[in-house]
């Protein structure tokens, strides 16, 4: 194998203690790496420096002679003053890219739902990513760095931008290198797996599920006081080792010894005694819908119809996952559930003891209590019972999901983001609801984080409902899945490969390879355009709703310049500034939203 970039006793410190200490590690032909830590680690800024993009602070990095490296980080976007088509291809004349399947393949797979001549300083910043992503793949890149390319995508389209990295080089030809959250997509992907952690870079072979099963053994050797997390490593383990034989069926698996690590570890849920500990707090009866439909209105006084007479009958102790694209309407399915919208017509009913609660995409409720510290928070709440009938105490539900003793006297306003998201998931099971919503929980959290967020909903006695993109949250927590489809609920006995296989027979009876035609003319979308009088409202508040989201993004920036500028140790100032940045990301996340539906009412 041909050597491509090599890094030699590296050295980082940003001046809050060391991130990379004499770190020496590198990148051939034929890798395939995916880089996991835990948030703050270093993985984001030990694959900037191997990319060229950042100078360590000590030793060096070589990159061969030749050698084209492609590179997509957190930061990154395209010149807003270019043309969807532009942005992807740059100046490449019609027919070199056309006549380029693998081109066309990119842009069908990631950028659909975009016309070609549309302006990327008119899109949302999801929009915007997915075309980022796209200028990066359609180079001709020996090394190609990905830093959580899975954000934005759902789960159709992480599913298709693993085959493509799996097809993209022959065997034994080209490198790439991954930073994500997204445990399906690492085991979909990679062979090899550096974890990152207190300055240096431990190497395992294998992706995710073989990662686990060394990080345990390594866990068996090290000391006592590693215990607590070498069994919910096991835990982990022993889904993965009994899930789908695609999934065990690696062959730098090893399953003998995996076999015998997990031979007195029971399966990750017992439904069983879910179920009985779920009816007795619930009863037989949790949320049916009948019958439900619900139509908004259009500015014109029409109405559009995102539920069609939807029949769903939620039982106790459920686990289910629900899938859909952006504006399918699982939001406002979820609403139905939790009585935050009411049917058009149906009916909801729900049972009397039913107590929903939502963990929800924003922040915002933890602003109240920002001057609280962590401890004294919690202590207002009392023990929880888990299925096992144990019961658990905040401090100790705390100390389950990660946080350390010294993080308990924190105040809440000066936590991390992923921090703050598992307190926010603790604040919600601490209120004691028997039917949960997670709507995109993944947010912020690092695999550690989310093996001991999915290992407390093991024991966690209620009824589960989950959306999300993360593909592997989805079949870890869940027992079954349902998507939302033209209106209707369908239940996916094969799952998530179910799923993807039905929204690409649709997308091809459609016709559709995306927007783009061979010309590089934007085609005819499958939305129904909307007309007359109609249209100029919903144009009108288009047109409303990007300049508000360029005035937040705006004002974001000013904020950022004066927290650089600002005097670092007057925490309360720079907290206040945190505050605000937070309140824009809530809107601007709502607008994007809003922004997605009135593109697929236009046409656009």
């Amino acid at each position: 194998m041909a050597h491509l970039i090599g890094a030699q006793g590296v050295h980082l410190d940003f001046g809050t203690g060391t991130v990379l200490d004499e770190v020496t590690i590198g990148l051939e032909d034929g890798d395939r790496i995916g880089i996991v830590g835990a948030n703050g680690a270093g993985k984001s800024s030990l694959m900037a420096i191997l990319a060229g993009r950042l100078n360590p602070h000590g030793g060096q990095v070589t990159t061969s002679r030749g050698t084209s490296v492609g590179v997509l980080d957190q930061s990154d976007h395209v010149d807003e003053s270019l043309t969807v088509l532009d942005a992807i291809v740059g100046d490449a004349d019609t027919h070199e890219w056309a006549s380029d399947p693998r081109v066309r393949d990119i842009m069908s797979g990631l950028v659909p739902d975009l016309p070609a001549d549309a302006v990327v300083g008119n899109l949302s910043g999801g929009q915007q990513r997915r075309v980022a992503l796209a200028h990066v793949l359609v180079g001709e890149h020996d090394v190609v760095f990905l830093d959580e390319p899975t954000n934005h995508l759902d789960v159709d389209g992480v599913a298709w931008l693993a085959e493509h990295l799996k097809r993209r080089w022959a065997r034994g030809r080209g490198a790439l290198c991954v930073v994500t959250h997204d445990r399906w997509f690492l085991d979909a992907v990679t062979e090899r797996t550096w974890e990152v952690h207190d300055g240096i870079v431990d190497q395992y072979e294998g992706g995710y599920a073989a990662y686990v099963l060394q990080r345990v053994e390594r866990d068996r050797i090290a000391a006592a006081t590693e215990a607590k997390r070498q069994n919910l490593m096991r835990k982990e383990l022993a889904w993965l080792q009994r899930g789908a034989p695609a999934r065990t069926s690696k062959p730098k698996f090893r399953i003998d010894a995996a076999n015998e690590l997990i031979a007195d570890v029971p399966p990750v849920r017992d439904k069983v005694q879910l179920a009985r500990m779920a009816a007795s707090r619930l009863g037989k009866d949790v949320v049916e819908l009948i019958r439900c439909s619900v139509a908004y209105p259009h500015p014109d006084g029409g109405t559009r119809e995102v539920l069609h007479e939807v029949d769903w009958n939620i039982g106790p102790g459920e686990r289910t996952g629900i899938l859909g694209t952006n504006g399918a309407g699982k939001s406002t399915l979820l609403k139905l559930i939790t009585g935050d919208v009411e049917p058009t017509s149906g009916r909801v009913k729900t049972g009397k003891t039913v107590r929903v609660a939502t963990l929800s995409q924003q922040l915002a409720e933890l602003d109240d209590v920002a001057d609280e510290r962590v401890s004294g928070l919690v202590k207002r709440f009392q023990s929880i019972e888990l299925s096992d009938g144990s019961e658990m105490t905040p401090t100790q539900l705390l100390e389950r999901l990660g946080f350390t003793s010294a993080q308990l006297k924190i105040q809440v306003g000066r936590l991390s983001g992923g921090q703050r998201r598992r307190l926010q998931l603790l604040m919600v099971l601490l209120t004691e609801p028997n039917v949960l919503v997670l709507d995109e929980p993944t947010n912020d959290l690092d695999t550690d984080v989310l093996a001991a967020m999915e290992d407390l909903l093991d024991s966690w006695p209620g009824t589960l409902l989950v959306v999300s993109h993360d593909r592997y949250l989805l079949e870890r927590v869940t027992d079954q899945q349902y998507a939302v489809l033209d209106g209707g609920l369908r239940h996916l006995p094969g799952g998530i490969d179910e799923y993807v296989h039905l929204t690409r027979e649709r997308r091809a009876a459609s016709g559709g390879v995306g927007t783009f035609g061979a010309d590089g003319a934007s085609g005819q979308s499958s939305a129904l355009a909307a007309g007359g009088a109609e249209r100029r409202a919903l144009e009108k508040e288009l047109s409303a709703v990007e300049r508000r989201m360029k005035r937040l993004e705006r004002d974001a920036v000013k904020i950022h310049d004066q927290m650089a500028a600002h005097d670092q140790s007057d925490y309360e100032t720079l907290g206040s500034f945190t505050a605000k940045l937070r309140e824009f990301e809530a809107e601007t996340a709502e607008l994007e939203e809003r922004w997605l539906e009135l593109s697929e009412e236009l046409g656009a």
